[in-house]
Formats: structure tokens, C-alpha cells, sequence
């Protein structure tokens, strides 16, 4: 069987970024972080690759020696479904801090609450409370 998982890349920010996203949410587990060694390209000791999940869903978080002309972009991006608005709320207010808010909380018809944000790393999220007619 194939198995599928998203592959986060970054450029010498991953260790932080795992460590937001572990203070975000509850459901963030780190299964294993790999460190370079010597003459592996990055500086060794320092953070190469986590094996993380989301509620479930496989993450690879990456940290690339190499600067690259590339980083994230919105058009892809991680959409999570809360089970509180105190946790949205939560979520919105930490991953937009020194990154960017694309859609303010609010209600937008298809969600009564709902968020666009881009984190500090360049990472989109879109942050949703479902309607309890939703689920």
C-alpha cells in the first residue's frame, strides 16, 4: 500500500515551526526528529527532518540547508476543523502573529466561523468551526 503525507520544507525555521505548531495544538505529535551529522550539508546537530501528525493526518517537516528562490505558498494549505471557538480563536490569534491574516475570523456563509491566516514561516492555514448543522 502507497501512504501519503504532506512534506512542509523550510530554510532553517523548522525546529520553530515544529515547536508552534506543538503549542497550537493539542493534537500535534512529534514521532521523530532527525539531526544532521557530520557531512550531511547541514550544520551538524541541527534540526534535518520530524516525522509529525495532525489529529491523525502524517506530516514531514524539513529543514532544507540550501536557500532556495521557493517557499510556501496559499494555494495550498492545511485546513483544520475545530471543536471550539475558544480553540479557533486560539489558533488564529498564535499563527497569525508575525505572518499574515488573509481572511479575518468571521462568518463567511459557508462557515460560521472561519479564518484564512498565513503563519510567521509562510505556512496557510484555514482554521474553521463547524456548524453543528455541518457534522
Amino acid at each position: 500500500m502507497i501512504k501519503v503525507k504532506t512534506h512542509l520544507m523550510f530554510q532553517g525555521q523548522a525546529e520553530d515551526a515544529v515547536a508552534l505548531y506543538s503549542s497550537v495544538f493539542r493534537e500535534f505529535q512529534v514521532h521523530s526528529v532527525d539531526r544532521y551529522g557530520e557531512e550531511e550539508g547541514g550544520t551538524p546537530g541541527s534540526f534535518k527532518l520530524a516525522q509529525v501528525s495532525l489529529a491523525g493526518h502524517e506530516l514531514q517537516v524539513f529543514d532544507s540547508p540550501p536557500v532556495h528562490a521557493f517557499n510556501f505558498t496559499p494555494s495550498l494549505s492545511l485546513h483544520i476543523d475545530f471543536d471550539s471557538r475558544e480553540e479557533l480563536e486560539a489558533a488564529v490569534a498564535k499563527l497569525s502573529e508575525g505572518g499574515a491574516v488573509m481572511m479575518p475570523l468571521d462568518n463567511y456563509g459557508f462557515s460560521e466561523q472561519f479564518a484564512w491566516v498565513k503563519d510567521r514561516f509562510g505556512v496557510s492555514w484555514q482554521l474553521n468551526l463547524p456548524s453543528a448543522d455541518s457534522s
